[in-house]
């Protein structure tokens, strides 16, 4: 049956008005059990909760609380992304020789583990194959592409994701995803760390490994991926002037680079035995295969070892200045006002700013899961850290003042 029209909603409000009882609840309960006629001259009956939540919303927002508002989430992917289904599947194709159908390559991703059934239904995985063409006759084979490289170091870097093996989480076994970085002109792996979870804090923590490590690149290009276009990574890359791209979805071939060195890592690295006790045992093995192995190792491609490409461009490659505050470039951002007594509320705290900003409009920049130092920036420019209030020391130093 269609949803309730407003007009209709207005009528079971107004009955709940006027029915007997002497309690909101016994009224609602009361409307409950009467019928109304819809627009369509159908008898119509709703639950008295239904009731209860639409007298609710009217006596809160009014007319706009009872009306009907879209999902915002509508039509999008909710726990897993396009890029993550389209990962999966092409991990688990060469399984098959010949003939193989959706049924089929869903099963085969939730055996392999690359795919949960409580991330995504059958339907669901069926619904994105055929919105997104994920498992159409490769289409790229018709696209018009040329092969390119940077002209320096640093000019490019290409990021991305790939699930990685399972990993001893203390009582249990989790599988690993290693975000990586590297550089279009040398092939060099500018940082790649293996993580539980691929999520922003993460992606932040290897972002900023990589900016210490390498340098700021002049470009980024990634996919699309939910924690790639997050806000956090997009305000990062403007605060140190790194332009972000993104491909086209489906489009792995335009990150040709970071694909070709998951290639590598899954037949030179993940083939031999490793330690799988614990992530940092697989992090230090990784670290040590990069820098001693692909690193140094010369690539077909560029003639030489990528780390000695890398250094041919040194004199022209941009690194973080020496100072305290450039962790401060990895914090999440948001916007508060200055109330006339100097003070902001964040994290149900109040704090003072360092200088008068009264009724001033400021940013503040905050590590997200920490309670660590609070930031303030004014038009850009940094003013110090806030301090918490203290009501009994303002209370001491302005009595000290008025005896003077």
């Amino acid at each position: 049956m269609k949803q309730a029209s407003p007009y209709l909603k207005i009528k079971v409000i107004g009955a709940v008005e006027l029915a007997d009882g002497n309690s909101r609840c016994k009224r609602i309960r009361e409307v409950a059990g009467m019928t109304f006629i819809d627009e369509d001259g159908n008898p119509r009956k709703f639950a008295w909760r239904t009731v209860d939540a639409w007298f609710y919303r009217y006596k809160k927002y009014g007319i706009t609380g009872v009306t009907n508002h879209p999902r915002r989430d509508k039509g999008q992917a909710r726990k897993v992304t396009p890029e993550e289904l389209l990962e999966a599947i092409n991990a688990v194709l060469p399984h098959f020789k010949k003939d193989y159908t959706k049924m089929s390559v869903y099963r085969k991703c939730i055996e392999k583990g690359l795919l949960q059934q409580s991330q995504i239904s059958q339907t669901t995985f069926f619904r994105l194959v055929r919105e997104y063409e994920l498992m159409k006759p490769d289409i790229e084979l018709n696209k018009r592409r040329l092969a390119f490289s940077m002209q320096y170091a640093n000019q490019l870097w290409q990021a991305d994701t790939m699930v990685g093996p399972y990993i001893s989480d203390g009582s249990a076994h989790k599988q690993a995803r290693l975000i990586a970085f590297i550089d279009d002109a040398s092939r060099v792996i500018c940082h790649g760390e293996f993580f539980f979870e691929e999520n922003i804090d993460n992606l932040v923590k290897a972002f900023k490994a990589a900016f210490y490590k390498r340098g700021i690149p002049e470009q980024l290009l990634v996919d699309n991926g939910s924690i790639y276009a997050s806000q956090e990574i997009t305000l990062i890359c403007a605060r140190v002037g790194c332009i972000l791209r993104h491909t086209a979805v489906r489009d792995a071939a335009a990150k040709g680079k970071i694909e070709r060195f998951f290639k590598r890592v899954r037949d030179q690295f993940l083939c031999v035995q490793l330690d799988l006790s614990s992530l940092e045992a697989l992090n230090r093995q990784f670290t040590e295969w990069v820098e001693s192995s692909y690193n140094m190792t010369e690539h077909s491609a560029i003639g030489m070892t990528p780390i000695n490409r890398f250094g041919m461009d040194l004199p022209r490659i941009r690194f973080l200045p020496p100072s305290d505050a450039n962790d401060e470039l990895f914090y999440a951002e948001a916007e508060r006002k200055v109330k006339k007594d100097n003070t902001f509320s964040f994290r149900n705290k109040r704090y003072e700013t360092p200088v008068d900003l009264r009724d001033k409009e400021i940013q503040i920049r905050y590590e997200r899961h920490h309670d660590g130092p609070i930031v303030i920036f004014y038009k850009s420019q940094r003013m110090g850290l806030a301090q918490p209030l203290d009501l009994i020391a303002n209370g001491l130093r302005r009595r000290k003042e008025s005896d003077q």
